[in-house]
């Protein structure tokens, strides 16, 4: 696999960890042919908002450096072209090709590729270790980076990884381990790949059907796509009967976590056994304490499709998602309907708890 095929060794430096909301600061890209070096590439990348303060010190970058630097936009083009073709290969793999199909997402380009995680094929080839981060990479085979936490340093330490693993186990033995490490979903023969590609790496929820329409399954994710191939990875037996998969796009998070809650609720599909506690044991529960006065709103934002919605709460129960004011209105008129649902508590009140949630008062 190593030797015969083209690779790209990608390593991404971001503003954070969620693709949903964070953004691309620099690429790396080392084009690889014949398992030698054809070309190196790299640039630094506009996020277009902040950089927090322990990021720029764990990567260096900061605001000054990227604020002339392209947008991703103006060289998505020539990145998804060199990328082309080639087997996507990083260190957490999930991580950088997760980002640049969310970050292709908003270019208005469709990105996908086989991949190959250097964290899988390291478990594989030297199970004796327990971990496999890069820094432990690093320091096991003395691989020189002189440039730790900056894309094209990351890039040449995976590199350097996989030439010193070529060289202890021999190529025949890495590439089997790399197919292996690589090994992609199986799916169904009536589930189309083209159609699992449509699904973005968003927030969202997906439902699972089968020949009759029947929901056999409903899930939530930050990077739908993603989540859902995970499925076919080994795949449970009703698997087999899924049919058809629909997908609903949410900003954030939240909206998914309650979105997926309120539709096992609704549908009542076969194969969730979370989120639906026996109905004696929702019977003993009791309405915790509001302690807001009047109904609030919970904002979520994805700044890079610039989109809002507000999640409408009152007494510990969700009334409903909006994204303008006339649907937040309608939603306060149903306060009469009103019902406590424990799921949806234990999620906003997790919610509420985490630092820098945006709240506005809707209603005493």
């Amino acid at each position: 696999m190593l030797r015969e095929s083209a690779l790209a060794i990608v390593d991404l430096e971001t503003t954070g960890s969620d693709p949903a909301r964070d953004r691309v600061t620099e690429i790396a890209l080392l084009e690889v042919e014949g398992f030698e070096i054809a070309s190196r590439w790299s640039t630094l990348v506009n996020p277009g908002t902040g950089i927090a303060p322990e990021i720029q010190a764990l990567t260096g970058i900061t605001r000054d450096m990227v604020a002339r630097a392209p947008r991703f936009a103006e060289l998505a083009a020539e990145l998804h072209e060199r990328l082309a073709g080639r087997v996507f290969v990083a260190h957490n793999a999930r991580f950088d090709y997760g980002f640049l199909r969310r970050e292709f997402d908003r270019a208005g380009i469709r990105f996908h590729a086989r991949t190959l995680c250097t964290v899988k094929l390291s478990r594989r080839l030297y199970r004796a270790h327990a971990r496999h981060d890069l820094d432990s990479l690093i320091e096991r085979h003395g691989i020189d980076c002189r440039a730790r936490h900056r894309a094209l340093g990351d890039a040449d330490a995976v590199w350097q990884f996989l030439r010193i693993a070529a060289r202890e186990h021999g190529e025949e033995v890495v590439g089997v381990a790399a197919r292996q490490a690589a090994r992609q979903p199986t799916l169904p023969p009536q589930l189309e790949r083209p159609a699992i590609d449509e699904i973005p790496e968003a927030p969202g929820v997906y439902l699972f059907y089968d020949e009759g329409g029947v929901p056999l399954y409903i899930g939530k994710g930050r990077a739908m796509r993603s989540r859902v191939l995970q499925h076919f990875v080994s795949p449970a037996p009703w698997l087999a009967g899924v049919r058809r998969i629909e997908w609903r796009r949410t900003v954030g998070e939240l909206g998914a976590l309650l979105r997926e809650a309120r539709l096992v609720k609704e549908l009542d599909p076969l194969h969730n056994r979370r989120l639906r506690p026996p109905r004696a044991a929702l019977a003993c529960l009791e309405t915790p304490d509001w302690p807001h006065r009047g109904a609030l709103g919970i904002v979520e934002t994805d700044h890079g499709c610039e989109s809002t919605e507000v999640h409408v709460v009152d007494r510990w129960c969700y009334l409903g998602t909006a994204s303008c004011d006339a649907e937040v209105a309608e939603l306060l008129e149903s306060r009469h309907r009103l019902r406590f649902d424990y799921d949806h508590y234990r999620i906003l009140a997790r919610h509420l708890g985490k630092r820098g949630v945006r709240l506005v008062r809707l209603a005493a």
